[in-house]
């Protein structure tokens, strides 16, 4: 085990172990045995995972003298985490007491780990694919009453992944979770942000476990592309290691900021590139793009000459925040959010002149602290464009309007503080919105 994987398991709640490398499924029954002793165990995939892995568990399961409750195999062709398939699951959960083993990614793992959680057991993970960083992460992303939402459940306790199996995943599977990992630049600057006008304390052990291998698992989109097991085996890695740092804060503030309220602001509004699902990783990763842009508007202001005063005039109530937040999602299946969500964040006037103080006060320091842990723009866009992730908003077939909505839109829907908020208390948001969209911005509105 790597110093990086120890010190995340030491850090971690829920996750006990975590195997990764080449061939290493070979073992797969030795880990569930140490795990999960003289236990049963049922595994849970779908058509495709069980032909990649399932199959063979199975038959290593068998071998080990492992018992075990027939496969349950989801054979839908619209298979999406959604709440309906964790009720199946649950159900057939119920009939029996065996450990639910996930083979697959994203889906078939939140599935069963809201499934698992439900059916008040613990469950281990296979991962296939190196597509996004919830495998360790607590909670399930689940499409519930037509909205996207994360159901708190625990992590696996036990996480496998073979490099020689994820390296053969379908390349827009490797390349999504490159643009989800990639994420973590933006999210940790945002968190940069909430430190430094005390919003909320960076913890430092999360940090340390999301960030300190981020610049070499993200270093090398050549080889991701090719498949290498060294590049892919690193970044697996760094996705498991989001996942660890979330369950030690029950949050997913280590690994999520703005660009990940874009992802979750068109699931909620059940956008669809030509009827279509999007998957997770590239939603993010025009989010990193767009936030990557905005942050560079931001960079290039001096915040220091602030008009604090002019700021504080320009702020709502808190009955013009509601009413404002009501009439934005007015007509939609959740008119309610932005009240809930902007009010668990307002600050009155006088709290916002001295958090705008300490931010002008502070502005060179804390644009140095950014300057450090973004990229820039065109090094982002060439590192998603060579692993095969979109860079441009219409190929996942958003418009350049829509985009600049979301900017507005996904702010009102989660209470964590980003970049859009500064913007927002600022009273900079339009202008640097006009600089992205406006005549000579990169994403011109003609």
């Amino acid at each position: 085990m790597n110093a990086n994987i120890e010190k995340a398991l030491a850090a971690a709640n829920d996750t006990r172990a975590l195997w990764i490398g080449a061939g290493v499924s070979d073992r797969v029954a030795d880990l569930f045995k140490e795990q999960f002793p003289a236990m049963p165990a049922v595994i849970v995939a779908d058509t495709t995972t069980w032909q990649v892995l399932g199959e063979k568990v199975n038959r290593l399961f068998s071998a080990a003298g492992i018992i075990q409750e027939s496969p349950f195999i989801f054979d839908n062709d619209d298979l999406y985490a959604e709440y309906g398939f964790v009720e199946q699951l649950t159900a057939s959960l119920s009939n029996h007491t065996a450990i639910p083993v996930a083979v697959g990614s994203g889906t078939i793992n939140d599935l069963t780990k809201l499934s698992a959680y439900q059916a008040d057991r613990r469950y281990m993970c296979v991962a296939t694919a190196a597509s996004m960083d919830g495998y360790t992460a607590f909670g399930a992303s689940i499409t519930a009453d037509g909205a996207k939402q994360t159901f708190g459940c625990p992590a696996p306790q036990a996480c496998l992944a073979d490099t020689d199996i994820i390296r053969k995943a379908p390349p827009q599977m490797t390349a999504s979770g490159y643009a989800d990992l990639f994420a973590k630049v933006t999210a940790g600057a945002d968190w940069i942000l909430a430190d430094a006008l005390q919003v909320e304390a960076i913890d430092k052990r999360a940090w340390s476990v999301v960030q300190d291998g981020l610049p070499g698992a993200l270093s090398d989109p050549e080889g991701i592309a090719a498949g290498s097991e060294q590049a892919i085996g690193k970044l697996i890695e760094g996705l498991m290691l989001g996942g660890f740092a979330m369950q030690a804060t029950q949050s997913s503030r280590p690994a999520s900021g703005a660009e990940h309220q874009f992802s979750h602001l068109w699931n909620m509004e059940h956008f669809l590139n030509h009827g279509e699902h999007i998957s997770h990783g590239f939603q993010v990763s025009i989010g990193t793009i767009a936030v990557t842009a905005f942050y560079e508007q931001v960079l290039q202001t001096d915040l220091s000459e602030l008009d604090v005063e002019k700021a504080c005039r320009l702020w709502p109530d808190r009955d013009e925040s509601d009413a404002r937040a009501l009439k934005l999602f007015e007509g939609t299946d959740f008119p309610l959010i932005g009240v809930q969500e902007t009010g668990a964040k307002y600050i009155p006037a006088d709290e916002l002149r001295e958090q705008l103080q300490l931010l002008k006060s502070n502005w060179e320091e804390i644009r140095s602290s950014l300057r450090s842990q973004l990229l820039p723009l065109s090094e982002l866009r060439r590192r998603l464009e060579r692993v095969g992730a979109p860079v441009e908003p219409q190929q996942i077939g958003l418009s350049r309007s829509r985009l600049r909505e979301a900017f507005v839109r996904a702010q009102y829907i989660r209470r964590r503080y980003t970049v859009l908020d500064l913007a927002v208390r600022t009273g900079y948001l339009d202008t640097w919105l006009d600089q992205l969209f406006g005549a000579d911005g990169i994403w011109e509105i003609k």
